[in-house]
């Protein structure tokens, strides 16, 4: 029997995840003038495209993705439990 592994984090069509730090946070919250950080749509801290990232509630995560009209979009994920 074969076993093929896979490692699904640098697969092509899963976009990049970067953990942000708090003053990187706070000055995307303050960019997008939002009243509180709830406002953010959110992730699962166990998701697997970030789980490998150890991120803990209330962290923020940027997502990079590839765009055929933009070049690349930029998203923002408030984790959650």
């Amino acid at each position: 029997m074969i076993f093929i592994i896979i490692n699904q984090i640098q697969h092509e069509l899963i976009p990049k995840h970067e953990l942000l730090s708090q003053e990187e946070k706070q000055s995307i919250i303050e960019k997008l003038q939002m009243n509180s950080e709830k406002n953010l749509p959110h992730i699962f801290s166990d998701d697997p495209a970030i789980i490998h990232m150890s991120p803990k509630a209330g962290d923020l995560v940027r997502i990079t993705r590839k765009s055929q009209t933009a070049g690349q979009a930029v998203y923002y994920r408030l984790v959650v439990e």
